[in-house]
């Protein structure tokens, strides 16, 4: 079945699909695969290319909707081609753009992308519109944050964009989870309105000055963004799986799936958009944990950052008990 196609594949009618809200940005990914990276002043001869609907937002909106959830996402898209091939493809899984704003200055956000054999990637992201989403464009969809079981931010739009939206879930007692991508130092203040924070081993090392590299400094590095203000903390430690430190101070390791790895892109967006599921069906964290794990996992497996991201019925299969 292909990835992109959106139905009941997940068994859930849509009366029974959780609300989440993705307050982030969306892109036009432009992926080159290569037998290695360039070095400067170098031109390597690729062996494939590709041209896919990205960004951690619409990433993480896309597999929150195809992991069952009704879907509202709030970004802003540039008024040219790419922008309405993006919201064309949103539209198609099913996700509100309601909050969308159609930006007639800049352009829709790109990215260019670099995979080699093994799935490593490097990414060069231009944000262009969703540079420019503001906190009057949160403010303007707060009714459908407030509506949600759970609101998905990222760092791929203003800094101002993603509290307001924070403070706006947070005043309507909704959960907010932040995956903080790209990595970059961030104030207290936000970290405060998180009830959950997914970093990676990078964005770790960022927020905290922790090498993540070891299970001791994992944990390390949990208990320094606790003491930060943050509810949860769930690390993503790539084919290590993740560690889980809720705010009663035990901390879990939830072991990842062993798959055969394609292109790494957009493993944590689907990470995240199946967290954001299992957490807005009111699943306990754990289980919530180790869903977002399977479909990491699973995203791995296929090339490009849509294409990727797997439907609930992919992630089921794999969580299931083998016969």
């Amino acid at each position: 079945m292909d990835r992109s196609e959106w139905g009941e594949r997940g068994g859930l009618s849509a009366m029974a699909r959780p609300r989440v809200c993705v307050v982030g940005s969306a892109n036009v990914d432009l992926v080159f695969s290569a037998p290695r990276q360039p070095l400067p002043g170098e031109s390597v001869s690729g062996t494939a290319f590709g041209m896919f609907i990205g960004g951690k937002g619409a990433n993480q909106a896309v597999a929150a909707a195809r992991a069952g959830a009704h879907v509202d996402f709030v970004g802003r898209l540039g008024s040219d081609a790419f922008g309405n091939d993006v919201a064309g493809a949103l539209e198609q899984e099913g996700i509100s753009l309601k909050h969308v704003t159609r930006d007639t200055q800049e352009g829709t956000g790109v990215a260019g992308v670099v995979v080699e054999p093994d799935g490593t990637n490097a990414i060069i992201v231009v944000p262009r519109a969703n540079g420019r989403l503001s906190d009057k464009d949160v403010q303007r969809a707060r009714g459908a944050i407030s509506a949600a079981g759970l609101l998905l931010l990222q760092l791929e739009v203003s800094l101002d964009a993603t509290l307001a939206a924070a403070r706006v879930a947070r005043r309507a007692g909704v959960t907010v989870v932040l995956n903080p991508a790209p990595a970059r130092e961030l104030p207290d203040a936000l970290l405060q309105l998180a009830d959950v924070i997914t970093p990676n081993e990078t964005e770790t090392r960022v927020l905290t000055g922790i090498d993540a590299g070891t299970p001791e400094g994992a944990r390390a590095a949990a208990q320094a963004l606790r003491q930060r203000g943050v509810g949860t903390v769930l690390l993503t430690l790539g084919d290590r799986g993740a560690l889980l430190l809720p705010p009663d101070g035990n901390a879990l390791e939830v072991p990842s799936f062993p798959v055969r790895v394609v292109d790494t892109t957009a493993a944590g967006d689907a990470f995240c958009g199946a967290l954001g599921v299992a957490m807005a069906e009111g699943r306990p964290m754990e289980e919530a944990a180790r869903f977002a794990c399977a479909a990491g996992a699973l995203a791995c497996t296929v090339m490009g950052a849509g294409p990727s991201l797997p439907p609930r019925l992919e992630i089921e299969r794999l969580l299931a008990p083998a016969p």
